[in-house]
């Protein structure tokens, strides 16, 4: 009898420490933090970018249209403090296509930045700050089309709407020519994400960053792509530490590059972008890929584990075959260029 009870009371507490196991296992999953070795081993290609459909995947906020879907030659202009004094303006505006970011300005900077924006990627946090300077973002690049992303409760929720925002100032600039990421092609970027790291963004709390919108809408709109002033993803290790740069070239006093990258690459709390992970996904996309160049005018940094990344000033030079974010190692005669 007091061997049954014995048996029954170890089934008990083996049965508890399970539960208590898959509770713990199952709060360190939600809390998950991001680590610069996190991303899953990686042998089959990137999803095909250039399948997405343009037409479902960007709604007309004003008017009918459909985002032009097509350009030969395109540049990112990021908006890194390190390119303040490359003078890479006049190289910018020889681009087929600019692509810029946010709320960053080019009034006072375009001799390092140029002026000219075809695409202007901008996040439902940005919105407002973007609305609220229409002499700098919308009357100086008339041709300028916007993309403006978010998360549908945040973009069209029945009162105070961004896109209704958004609409009456289409109504103030009528030649205005302005697009919504789809709610079906936010979860197509979410997926990209998991897909590429193995992990969930919800679950991590964080947010993608509108660099991972822009880098991912280049590779679906343009054949070729140059990144001017992104930083490769092991930068913040290699630099010396007293060293400071302004995480934006418009914001001299704002917080630091590298202050910023590992704060949110380690946060626990939501709300943070995982930035230092979404460069290891581009640098493994680049390092896939078979049809690409760079030129040999950029010298790659001795020791670098990923060879196509240098100076700012250099940027990062691709060649697109239809999928990932296209860009190969470079050889001894021709070094890579970084972003």
């Amino acid at each position: 009898m007091s061997s049954n009870k014995e048996q029954r009371s170890a089934v008990f507490v083996i049965l508890f420490a399970l539960i208590t196991i898959l509770i713990l296992y199952s709060s360190n999953s939600a809390n998950e933090v991001f680590h610069y070795g996190s991303l899953r081993g990686r042998s089959r290609r990137p999803v095909n970018l250039k399948k997405w459909s343009i037409t479902d995947g960007y709604v007309p906020i004003l008017g009918n249209k459909t985002l032009p879907s097509r350009c030969h030659q395109c540049v990112i202009v990021s908006s890194s403090s390190h390119l303040l004094g490359t003078k890479l303006g006049p190289e910018i505006e020889r681009a087929e296509c600019t692509i810029r970011m946010n709320d960053a300005p080019t009034t006072g900077y375009s001799a390092d930045v140029g002026n000219k924006t075809t695409y202007r990627v901008v996040a439902h946090s940005s919105v407002f700050r973007v609305l609220r300077r229409p002499q700098e973002f919308v009357n100086r690049t008339p041709e300028t089309v916007f993309i403006f992303w978010g998360p549908p409760s945040k973009m069209q929720k029945p009162q105070g709407s961004l896109v209704r925002v958004i609409q009456r100032a289409g109504l103030v600039f009528p030649n205005m020519e302005a697009y919504a990421v789809s709610p079906g092609r936010m979860r197509q970027f979410d997926d990209l994400f998991r897909g590429e790291t193995g992990k969930d963004r919800e679950k991590s709390h964080s947010w993608l960053s509108t660099g991972w919108f822009t880098m991912v809408i280049a590779v679906e709109l343009c054949d070729h792509v140059h990144v001017y002033g992104m930083v490769p993803p092991n930068y913040c290790s290699q630099r010396p530490r007293l060293q400071r740069m302004p995480y934006h070239y418009y914001e001299p006093k704002g917080p630091d590059e590298c202050v910023t990258y590992i704060q949110n690459e380690h946060s626990r709390k939501g709300n943070h972008h995982r930035f230092i992970t979404e460069k290891r996904v581009f640098s493994s996309w680049a390092q896939l890929n078979k049809h690409t160049y760079a030129p040999a005018s950029c010298p790659v940094s001795p020791g670098s584990s990923t060879a196509f990344w240098s100076s700012a000033a250099c940027g990062l030079r691709t060649t697109s075959s239809g999928w990932g974010l296209p860009v190969k190692r470079s050889s001894a005669s021709s070094a890579a260029s970084g972003q």
